[in-house]
């Protein structure tokens, strides 16, 4: 999918996000410099995706499937065919807005329905049998259905400080700078967080890559006003000069071969 499809539901994901009359200064900052969050990127892309006949299975939907745009997660739950919710965490049973949970691990998830799309939203990170994850996703998913996968990049500044630091230090830094809550913090392993490996994984159980993008991630610091401006502006500045920003997103979609 081009990003042009998603760019047209933007205005959709910002309208449910921050509402139609005057926002606060994250978004007024976002406008300012050009700027649109992975997470804006990824939900975007599932309001093109999802209409009424689709058949949604959310892996790892924990509490909330949009945790920073219920109100839009709560369109699309409405507008889906059904909405099911799989993951082992006890947090699933406080999530409102899946029609159906299952508590328990993708692979061991068992059902006679076969879904249109299945969405992995920073989930990718901490699986540590992705052979036997993709192996589940082809089982689970028609021929022609979708997989969406939404995930941290391998490589980035704080996937690298993650993979060498202990899970108290997680749950501090998450919760100063996300005020993410320890709960939510789980263990990252990183086995399907290259486009290289996704590519790998999916071929292997059935499906070709039909759209993949890198998604800068200026957020780190985005709870301070003069921190985050200075970041977009480094990152306004690398864009002018063909480099990529190191902090970044992986969004793939993977379509299951007839």
């Amino acid at each position: 999918m081009s990003p042009e499809l998603a760019l047209r539901h933007m205005p959709d994901v910002l309208n449910f996000k921050y509402g139609t009359g005057r926002r606060g200064w994250t978004p007024r900052l976002h406008d300012r410099f050009g700027y649109r969050s992975p997470d804006d990127w990824y939900e975007a892309t599932l309001f093109h995706l999802i209409g009424p006949d689709t058949d949604w299975l959310d892996v790892g939907c924990g509490r909330h499937v949009f945790p920073q745009n219920q109100d839009g997660a709560r369109h699309l739950a409405a507008t889906c065919r059904v909405l099911v919710g799989v993951d082992p965490s006890d947090n699933i049973r406080d999530n409102r807005v899946v029609h159906e949970r299952a508590q328990c691990l993708l692979q061991d998830y068992r059902t006679d329905r076969r879904f249109d799309l299945v969405t992995m939203r920073m989930v990718a990170e901490h699986v540590e049998d992705p052979a036997g994850a993709v192996a589940a996703l082809s089982r689970l998913i028609r021929p022609g259905g979708l997989a969406v996968i939404y995930t941290v990049a391998k490589f980035s500044p704080a996937s690298l400080v993650a993979a060498v630091t202990p899970m108290p230090v997680h749950h501090v830094v998450k919760r100063i700078l996300w005020g993410g809550s320890e709960e939510d913090t789980f263990p990252v392993v990183y086995r399907m967080n290259t486009r290289r490996e996704l590519c790998a994984l999916f071929r292997e159980g059935g499906f070709h890559e039909e759209s993949f993008a890198y998604l800068d991630d200026c957020r780190s610091l985005a709870q301070w006003w003069l921190p985050a401006a200075a970041e977009l502006a480094l990152w306004k500045t690398l864009r002018v000069v063909g480099l990529r920003y190191p902090e970044a997103c992986l969004l793939g979609l993977y379509r299951k071969e007839s």
